[in-house]
């Protein structure tokens, strides 16, 4: 075949640049993974793929010969229909083995960006700025004000006639051949600092012509010698689409697309990253300083477009999409000078186009969204550690802090919609109305209606939900700053964000963290939720003190007082009155006194209640819950003799723990927290629940072979056991016992067999179990702040029992220190106990044998001197986590008498 030249048109001359190739521009087909740069063996490359989209068009659409005989060519009768991507691997393979190829055209052009010429115009002045001229094609080289949409960037200040530069691929690697040849980049540094410097210019760069084709992707993945594919490697190529189409069905593409059609990219990204692979073989320092000085004026740019002409931002979320794919975005030279500006003037986009910029970033962008999180977060720890905050300017004042965290939430959903998600159909709100069977509290509901939890702004625009994500693209976990999390005063942050809940224009509203929750600990995020708690505890007993001035007095406090042997019973009945006569007293501070023993409480009183109340409850001989023998998980007794309103007044038990910031020994799997948050379990929740069935279940879904029915001999008709061991069967669906299990509906059966387990059968105590729940936690920013794990953490702690951090944080009083010789003594001993025995001292001194949210380093524990050398055991103030320590002159005597205490301390030595 022959190839024919184009020209790169400069000031000082002529010079060849790639190979066209047939009738086509030519592609670097290079990508990051591969180790081609834009020289000679791209450009062959770039002219092979010329020649393999002719064999895929003659594959799909034929020659328009109606007496083919190629049996290579669609037009022949000979070849069999082939979907597209079979079409693009086969053709790779055609030109391996260099087939026959039809003399006439295909009916179809190949839909590839169109080569334009570089021209360096001479006649527009001696500034030496660029000018892009168009070539002899379809595709014009500039656009001007005239031909563009009406929403175009209006911060552009050319006249009318003034063209739009703007960069492809093609001119791209023309200009990097051009400058290689010259031995000078001048043309390179001029190129990028206008196509750069212009919202305008650069949201037109690297267009897209149509669709992408699959030998995009197909060559991006082919190795690097096309004449040279093994069988194995066509056939790799040909079966990974295929995967890919499945992935996208069942993960992120299907549902983002299925949820509100992402607008289509005007940027051609596979052309983008090749075209930016080639850029950075260059020497950094080469033309990095004028990127970077073009990227700043770039983001005043974007600034004037959203802020002053108030229109363009499709125009900006393109230019950002482009901006994002450079690999050395968090390098320290953008990260100081470039990254800052761009994130403060992309914090002012418009809320349709963050949606629009999160649907784009999931859909094209997901090998760069991790890297471009690391830029954000360095930029944000960067601002934090170098900043000098007071209380009168705050973090949340400075936007150096505020603006990155605000296009870190547009990646936060771009994460969830680029994962696993499921519909959106399984996020529920139980009707305020529907009452409770059986029970004293079936019309509370009524009287107290649940106000709607809050919803984030660009979710409900998204449609989407942080419930929805079965599996982000990368964890959550990744999100949180811990040195911001760590200088923020919460108390400022909750201040502005109550401050913010009374103003309905987003623009008018402080600053507050809270409402980017995914940025904070979850140690820190509880601080907030305990400030909310607390607050609501002083505005209850601030209303009872007026009550009482005006003749009508009522107790400050939730009082309850119980028999140690009846302890279940007391506190069930003492709550149900209280939920019936008024359900506000439940969101008072708690005070539990227990029947003939002394004691304030302050708190520690309160932590034993609920240790002892939670024994006992959660036992399998109290029978209303069972224990899942393999996971070590307790689940609702769908067999209960026990009324709802049992089930209700469990749920306000937990959620007074979360409520006065108890924690809880209480081993739920993870779809109860989901439930709590209001969405359904479905068979992905089975892993943690019951692993046995879900692995079982999993290799019904993967089984592929006809003979299921066989092999499996499985109807819809299922066996269970109740709590009593006794054996019952369910149809999943009328007439299940003669409904065998095929290749057809075996998801049919997977789903309502978890739906069956985890939602029909104990949907009255579920039910009734999260309305106590949200009696208690209804009007909290519990929804707004946590996600199911983190709850799963607010009510039952760490599971990092790490003392050595429990050691640095633990301060000494009464005349010890930490290099005292009984504390050296102590620690020692403590460092060699068992986990139990740990446990066991957690208990003892704090009230509560559970690791807090965020660690035992957030435990702050006081060790203090109680009197010299004596035969006393030691003693601890739970309400303060206090331990008293008397100074035992010996090791053997400190290790006797702290065992004793910490084995035998239950309701003595806690005071």
């Amino acid at each position: 075949m022959n190839s024919k030249n184009q020209k790169l048109e400069t000031g000082d001359g002529e010079a060849s640049s790639a190979s066209a190739g047939l009738d086509l521009p030519p592609r670097q087909l290079s990508s990051p993974s591969t180790s081609y740069c834009a020289d000679g063996d791209t450009m062959k490359r770039a002219s092979a793929k010329k020649l393999i989209e002719r064999y895929f068009y003659q594959l799909v659409d034929g020659c328009g010969n109606e007496n083919c005989d190629n049996e290579y060519c669609a037009s022949s009768g000979k070849l069999k229909q082939l979907t597209r991507n079979q079409a693009a691997a086969q053709a790779i393979q055609l030109f391996s083995k260099d087939a026959r190829l039809c003399d006439a055209q295909p009916t179809k052009v190949a839909r590839t960006q169109s080569s334009n010429s570089v021209t360096k115009n001479s006649a527009s002045g001696d500034d030496g700025s660029l000018r892009l001229q168009p070539a002899a094609t379809d595709q014009p080289a500039v656009l001007r004000k005239t031909d563009q949409p009406d929403n175009q960037c209006a911060a552009q200040t050319a006249t009318k006639d003034k063209p739009v530069p703007f960069l492809t691929e093609e001119r791209l690697l023309g200009v990097l051949e051009t400058c290689r040849r010259e031995d000078s980049y001048s043309l390179l540094i001029r190129t990028l600092g206008e196509v750069y410097s212009s919202v305008e210019s650069l949201s037109r760069s690297f267009p897209r012509a149509g669709p992408e084709s699959p030998l995009d992707a197909l060559l991006d993945r082919a190795p690097c010698d096309l004449h040279r594919l093994k069988k194995e490697d066509v056939r790799t190529l040909e079966g990974e689409p295929d995967k890919d189409e499945d992935s996208k069905e069942q993960g992120a593409g299907a549902c983002s697309v299925a949820r509100g059609s992402p607008d289509e990219l005007p940027v051609s990204i596979p052309s983008l990253r090749r075209a930016y692979h080639a850029l950075f073989q260059v020497p950094g320092h080469v033309f990095e300083s004028a990127l970077v000085n073009a990227l700043t004026t770039l983001a005043g740019d974007m600034d004037l477009a959203l802020r002053v002409y108030r229109e363009g931002a499709a125009d900006v979320v393109a230019a950002l999409v482009v901006v994002a794919e450079i690999p050395v975005l968090g390098t320290s030279e953008y990260l100081e000078r470039a990254l800052p500006y761009l994130c403060k003037s992309a914090a002012h986009l418009p809320l349709g186009a963050q949606a629009r910029l999160a649907r784009l970033w999931a859909r094209h962008s997901r090998p760069r969204l991790q890297g471009l999180l690391e830029a954000l977060q360095q930029l944000v720890t960067l601002r934090v550690i170098s900043g000098r905050f007071t209380r009168e300017y705050c973090l949340q004042d400075e936007e150096g802090i505020t603006a990155p965290t605000k296009l870190m939430k547009i990646l936060y959903y771009a994460n969830i919609l680029a994962g696993e998600l499921d519909p959106p159909e399984l996020r529920h709100e139980d009707t305020a109305a529907a009452p409770l069977d059986d029970t004293l509290l079936s019309d509370l509901a009524v009287k107290s209606p649940r106000p709607p939890p809050p919803e984030d702004p660009l979710a409900a625009e998204l449609g989407v939900s942080v419930l929805d994500s079965r599996r982000p693209l990368f964890h959550f976990a990744e999100f949180y700053n811990e040195p911001l999390s760590d200088a923020i005063e919460m108390d400022k942050d909750f201040a502005c964000y109550k401050s913010g809940e009374s103003l309905s224009h987003l623009a008018d509203r402080k600053f507050s963290f809270m409402n980017y929750a995914f940025v904070l600990t979850p140690a820190t995020k509880t601080l907030g939720l305990y400030y909310d708690n607390r607050i609501r505890m002083y505005s209850e007993r601030r209303m009872s003190f007026f009550n009482t001035v005006v003749g009508q007095p009522t107790n400050p406090y939730l009082r309850l007082k119980v028999r140690r042997d009846h302890i279940i019973e007391d506190a069930l009945v003492e709550l149900e009155m209280v939920a019936m006569e008024n359900p506000k007293d439940l969101k008072k501070q708690l005070v539990v006194e227990f029947d003939g023993e002394q004691g304030i409480d302050e708190g520690g009183v309160s932590k034993e209640f609920f240790q002892l109340i939670v024994e006992e409850i959660f036992n399998p001989d109290y029978g209303m819950f069972t224990v899942q023998e393999e996971m070590q998980t307790v689940w609702f007794n769908p067999t209960s003799f026990e009324s709802n309103a049992q089930f209700t007044l469990i749920g306000i038990v937990i959620g007074l723990a979360i409520y006065n910031n108890i924690i809880l020994d209480i081993h739920f799997p993870m779809v109860v927290y989901k439930k709590l948050l209001g969405k359904q379990g479905t068979f992905w929740d089975l892993e943690d629940f019951n692993q046995a069935l879900f692995t079982g279940l999993k290799a019904m879904l993967d089984y592929e072979q006809d003979d299921m029915e066989d092999t499996f001999m499985q109807t819809f008709r299922i066996c269970c056991n109740d709590v009593f061991g006794s054996t019952f069967f369910h149809d999943l669906k009328e007439g299940g016992d003669h409904v065998y299990v095929t290749q057809d509906n075996k998801k049919e059966f997977v789903d309502l067999y978890a739906d069956f387990l985890i939602n029909t059968s104990v949907d009255k105590q579920f039910r009734a179990f999260r309305r106590g729940f949200q009696m208690v936690t209804d009007e909290s920013p519990l929804h707004l702040l946590f996600r199911p794990e983190e709850v799963e953490q607010l009510v039952c702690g760490s599971k990092n029992f790490d003392f050595n951090e429990l050691e640095e944080a633990t301060e000494y009083d009464g005349g010890y220190a930490s290099d005292s010789q009984v504390i050296r003594f102590f620690w020692d001993i403590v460092h060699k106990m068992a986990l139990e025995s740990k446990r066991k001292l957690l208990q003892f001194a704090t009230g509560s044998d559970r690791v807090p949210v965020g660690g035992l380093s957030k435990l702050k524990l006081i060790i203090a001197r109680n009197g010299p050398d004596s035969d006393r055991l030691p003693t601890a103030h739970t309400c303060f986590n206090v331990l008293l320590l008397p100074e035992y002159d010996s090791r053997e005597k400190l290790h006797d008498r702290l065992m004793k205490a910490i084995n035998y301390s239950k309701g003595f030595g806690m005071l």
